[in-house]
Parts: C-alpha cells; structure tokens; sequence
C-alpha cells in the first residue's frame, strides 16, 4: 500500500523544523497498511491544567493521516492535503507519551479517509479521530 522506499528514517526527516519536531513527535512504526507515532505528554503539549491539549492530539493524528495518505502516492505526480478533520477526545493524560496509530478507511484516486487512534502508554483510549485528504496531482 505504501511507497516501498519509504522508511521511518525518511519519514521522520520530513518532520525536520516544523510543528512535528517541535512537539516532539516521531514516526516509529510502519506496518503494510498502518503507521504509529509516539508524541511527549510534556510542557509542549499540555494545556494550562497539566493535562495534554485537545489541540496537540489533533496535530498528532493529522500528522499520521497526511503522512499515510502521502506515502500512498507518487510524489512526483501527486500530494495530499487535509480538507476535513475530527477528533473525540476520550479520557485525558498528563504524563508519558501517546501513540497513535492510524489505519485507512477509504484510499480513492482523489480522496482518501485515514482513521486515527490515539493512546497512552496503557493502552487506554485518549482519542480517536478521522481525516479526509485530498489527492491532488502536481501540476
């Protein structure tokens, strides 16, 4: 499903000096047709009561979406951006790390639908998401 030269090392280069480096998210598994990351539960990306911000757990599953959908691609034909996000934030967290692991609904030629999980280091359920991506082609 993904684009076989595509490595966690690459992928994780594309983040370099942007709001994924700076809240400390890295990519750390690439499966046949699923990706997960880990993000920092820390002062990054907490909200002012200490607990982690609605905010950052969107960023992290609008990373893993947008990344998905790109390696599915050829990039030198075509790109993928967000048209739509959702986000159910579940239970909170305040420390350690989340993980989210997002898996595909829907991979069309101009859309796509990316479903995004997201938990702590028990495994419980944080939040869960879904993104719709356009394909666009390069022009």
């Amino acid at each position: 499903m993904f684009n076989p030269q595509a490595t966690l090392d690459i992928i994780n280069q594309m983040g370099r000096n942007t709001l994924v480096e700076h809240l400390g998210i890295e990519m750390i598994e690439l499966g046949k047709d699923y990706l997960v990351a880990k993000m920092p539960v820390d002062h990054r990306t907490h909200q002012p009561l200490g607990m982690l911000h609605g905010g950052a757990s969107v960023v992290l599953a609008e990373t893993l979406g947008s990344v998905a959908a790109t390696l599915t691609v050829d990039p030198e034909k075509q790109y993928c951006v967000g048209l739509d996000i959702n986000a159910n934030h579940i239970k909170s967290a305040r420390e350690g790390y989340v993980f989210g692991k997002t898996t595909p609904i829907h991979v069309g030629k101009k859309t796509q639908v990316w479903e995004i999980k997201i938990t702590n280091d028990e495994d419980q359920l944080i939040c869960i998401s879904r993104i719709t991506m356009a394909v666009l082609d390069r022009k």
